[in-house]
């Protein structure tokens, strides 16, 4: 089975968590979680970092550090992953769902504006699938109606916007270092901001709120959201690649816009003028008119010939179903293309070989 997003491991990531465990330091304490936070904040373009266990804990402290709580909104796009809605339910605050643009699968920011109310108090961009939403609109309306901006770069370490680095725009960003990022630690993620008020607030609620001076005497509900010293060797080793990650994922890319442009049926991720992509995942859909099949009988296909794919994000309504929340709501492009998306093998071991297998078996598809 060609894995739809298989790691790459690196020799390093030997050598540096044998260092770690040698140190004795196998906590948050050891001197690579430092190391690791200096080293992407400076990549990344922001003033201050803190690394945590996982992209969802870094959502979640976001929210928390800037005061966000029950009878607040934050505004989320239609299409993205669970971390982003059940971050902000955690503190108790409303998650206001807004759609996405057809194109580039992230908020639509022509829509955001009608979903302010006095209660929002921040806006959480998302750039799925490693395309950078279009942050110019999305800044002045934050400027504009006073409120924050959480970016949500899980999936775009290194992708730029108008030559910027994604993840350096927003009052709060964080990324992911899950094992199919560009940079994993396993699991693991990190919030940055340019503010030290902020970043102080990080800091305390992460490690279980102890009051200034007196361990063990809290002073607010505070959580244990560390990063290990361990995962930390694993996300330096893996940030020593970053830059010909990207280009290998940009390369597969190319392959695969060579070969699948002219198949009828089969949409292509597009990239805007103002973008750069790093395609954390190769993200297609069928259109079952035109290719002769639906994508749940693609995927079903593609498995039978050893080829594992997964589909795109659900929108709200189908989500979250089970919870009962959101049936009332209507999201028309975020329903489209939750029945069409799917990814395809493009992890940073995918082989050139894998890939045109992948290829190979889309044509023969549309052809049967």
């Amino acid at each position: 089975m060609i894995p739809v997003n298989e790691p790459k491991i690196y020799k390093e990531m030997y050598s540096l968590t044998k260092q770690a465990i040698a140190s004795g330091w196998l906590s948050r304490e050891g001197s690579m979680v430092k190391t690791f936070e200096e080293k992407f904040i400076h990549y990344i373009g922001m003033n201050y970092g803190a690394a945590t266990n996982s992209g969802t804990a870094a959502l979640h402290l976001a929210i928390a550090a800037l005061g966000i709580t029950k009878g607040d909104e934050v505004i989320v796009p239609s299409l993205t992953i669970a971390s982003c809605y059940f971050a902000v339910l955690y503190t108790g605050a409303t998650v206001v769902p807004v759609d996405i643009d057809g194109e580039t699968y992230t908020m639509n920011p022509s829509l955001i504006e009608r979903a302010i109310t006095k209660h929002t108090k921040a806006i959480m961009p998302v750039h799925l699938y490693g395309h950078p939403c279009d942050m110019d609109p999305i800044m002045r309306i934050a400027k504009k109606h006073h409120i924050y901006v959480i970016e949500d770069a899980a999936e775009a370490h290194g992708s730029t916007y108008k030559g910027k680095r994604v993840g350096s725009f927003g009052d709060i960003s964080i990324f992911s270092f899950y094992t199919n990022k560009i940079v994993t630690s396993g699991e693991g993620g990190m919030i940055l901001t340019n503010k030290k008020s902020i970043y102080d607030k990080i800091l305390h609620l992460k490690n279980l709120s102890h009051s200034k001076g007196r361990r063990f005497i809290h002073d607010a509900i505070g959580y244990t959201y560390h990063m290990t010293n361990v995962q930390a060797a694993l996300g330096l080793a893996s940030f020593k690649h970053i830059q010909e990650s990207i280009q290998k994922k940009q390369s597969m890319a190319a392959l695969y816009n060579k070969g699948l442009q002219d198949i009828q049926g089969i949409s292509l991720p597009k990239i805007q003028p103002w973008a750069t992509s790093i395609y954390w995942m190769y993200a297609i859909r069928i259109n079952k008119k035109e290719f002769g099949l639906d994508r749940d009988t693609v995927m079903k296909r593609l498995a039978s010939l050893g080829i594992q794919t997964r589909t795109f994000f659900f929108s709200p309504k189908t989500a979250y179903k089970k919870l009962h929340l959101f049936q009332n709501k209507s999201f028309p492009v975020a329903e489209r293309v939750e029945k069409e998306g799917l990814y395809i093998p493009s992890g940073l071991a995918t082989s050139t070989k894998d890939m045109k297998k992948v290829i190979g078996a889309l044509r023969s598809l549309q052809s049967s």
